[in-house]
C-alpha cells in the first residue's frame, strides 16, 4: 500500500504559464543548495532564462546541481552545459548519448524525472520539462501539462531521492567516489493539512511503486476513474484494471493526445481504443495542443501528478516520479482543470467513430502497435506488465 505522510502544503501548478514563474522565483530566493532533474533542458527562451536564475544563483554563493538525462538532453549538451559550468553550476548527464544510432537496451533506461528542491524546503514534481510552452509553428495554445509545488514533510523523501541519485551518478561518471554533502537539509514541519507519498520508479527498489499505486486506486474506485496520459499504452495488468472497474460501474474517463509529437506510439495506443470503447470507458483526444500531462483523479479524494506515462517506457524503464495526493481539495481541484480542459480542447472518440475509420488508419494502427510491441521484446520486456 502507499504510505502517505500528512502535514503538507501542495500546490497544483497548470502548464508552463503557471509552472516557471513559480519556478524561478524559488530559484531566485535560494540562498543555500539547488537540486535540479530534467529530462529536457533546451536552449530556447525558457531554458536560457532558467539557467541564467541558475548561474545568478551560483554567483551568490547557492550551490546548484543540476543533472539532465542524455538523450532528451542533447541540445543542453551542445548549447547550454558549458556556459552553465562556466557560471558555476555543477552539471551531470545521465548515461550521456554518445552514439546517434544504437539499439542497446540501456538506451531506454532515461532519466524520465522533472524534480527541483530547492534549500531543502520547497520541492517541485511533474511532468514539465524545461522547454518553450509553446512551439514555434505550432498551435496558438500552451503544451498542456501539471506540476505540483510541495512543502512539508515530503520534502524528506524528495531530497533524499535526488541527492542519492546525485551521488550514484557522480560516481558513475567519474569512476571514483565524489564527495558531496548535503548543505541544506530536508525541511520536515508541517505547512499544510495535505497527505501526500512521493513515489519513484528506479532499477533497483522501486521498480513498480508507480504502477502499483495507479493499481490500487483503480482497484479501490467505486465511482469515478478520471486519467490524463500523454503515451498510453497500457501492459496486461493496467488494462484488465481499468476494464474489470469499468465493469463493477465505474465511470472510467481517459483524455488522451490527439496532435501525437511520437506518431508511432500514438497510433499504437489507438489499436486499444476498441477494446476500452466496447467495455463503455469514455475516451477523449485534446487537440488544443500537445498534451504532455501524466496525472489522475479517482473516487474525487485521489490524485497524482508526476512524470510517469502509463507505458512499458515508463513503467518499467525510465527513471520516474509522481506525488500522490489523498486530499479531496487537491483532487477537486485537479479534477475541474481536467473537466474544463475536455470541454474546451478535447473531442470525444465513440464505438461507432472507430468502425466508421478507413481501413488504411486501422491498418496503420495495429502496425504501430506491433511495431512497439516489438521495441519492448527487443528491450527484454513484456508480459502482465
Amino acid at each position: 500500500m502507499t504510505t502517505a505522510s500528512g502535514g503538507n502544503a501542495i500546490a497544483l501548478l497548470e502548464n508552463g504559464e503557471q509552472y516557471f514563474p513559480a519556478l524561478l522565483a524559488e530559484i531566485g530566493a535560494a540562498r543555500r543548495e539547488i537540486f535540479l532533474q530534467f529530462y529536457i533542458f533546451d536552449p530556447d527562451d525558457t531554458g536560457r532564462r532558467v539557467a541564467s536564475a541558475l548561474m545568478r544563483a551560483a554567483a551568490r554563493g547557492v550551490t546548484v546541481r543540476l543533472m539532465v538525462d542524455g538523450f532528451g538532453g542533447r541540445p543542453f549538451v551542445r548549447s547550454l552545459m558549458d556556459d552553465l559550468q562556466a557560471g558555476g553550476v555543477d552539471v551531470l548527464i545521465y548515461r550521456r548519448e554518445l552514439r546517434v544510432l544504437s539499439l542497446r537496451r540501456h538506451r531506454l533506461r532515461r532519466l524520465h524525472r522533472k524534480v527541483v528542491v530547492i534549500d531543502g524546503r520547497t520541492a517541485f514534481v511533474g511532468g514539465i520539462n524545461v522547454v518553450d510552452d509553446f512551439e514555434h509553428h505550432g498551435p496558438p495554445h500552451p503544451r498542456y501539462d501539471y506540476a505540483v509545488r510541495v512543502e512539508g514533510p515530503l520534502l524528506e523523501p524528495i531530497l533524499g531521492s535526488v541527492y542519492r541519485l546525485w551521488r550514484l551518478v557522480a560516481w558513475a561518471s567519474f569512476q571514483r567516489r565524489v564527495p558531496v554533502h548535503l548543505r541544506a537539509p530536508a525541511v520536515v514541519t508541517p505547512a499544510g493539512a495535505v497527505r501526500a507519498a512521493y513515489l519513484i520508479r528506479d532499477n533497483l527498489r522501486h521498480r513498480f511503486d508507480i504502477e502499483n499505486a495507479y493499481l490500487e486506486a483503480i482497484a479501490s474506485a467505486r465511482e469515478q476513474i478520471l486519467i490524463a496520459n500523454a503515451y498510453f499504452f497500457p501492459g496486461r495488468r493496467f488494462r484488465h484494471a481499468l476494464l474489470d472497474a469499468a465493469a463493477r460501474g465505474v465511470r472510467v474517463t481517459l483524455l488522451l493526445q490527439g496532435l501525437a509529437d511520437h506518431p508511432v506510439q500514438h497510433y499504437a495506443s489507438r489499436a486499444l481504443y476498441p477494446l476500452f470503447l466496447e467495455r463503455g470507458i469514455r475516451l477523449f483526444e485534446y487537440h488544443r495542443s500537445v498534451l504532455h500531462a501524466k496525472v489522475a483523479v479517482v473516487d474525487g479524494g485521489w490524485a497524482t501528478v508526476g512524470s510517469s506515462n502509463i507505458d512499458p517506457f515508463s513503467l518499467l524503464l525510465a527513471r520516474e516520479a509522481n506525488v500522490v495526493v489523498q486530499d479531496r481539495s487537491f483532487a477537486a481541484e485537479l479534477q475541474r482543470s481536467l473537466e474544463r480542459a475536455i470541454d474546451s480542447g478535447a473531442k470525444e472518440l465513440r464505438h461507432e467513430d472507430w468502425r466508421r475509420l478507413p481501413r488504411l488508419r486501422r491498418a496503420l494502427s495495429w502496425l504501430a502497435y506491433q511495431a512497439v510491441r516489438l521495441m519492448i521484446g527487443v528491450a527484454g520486456y513484456g508480459g502482465k506488465h
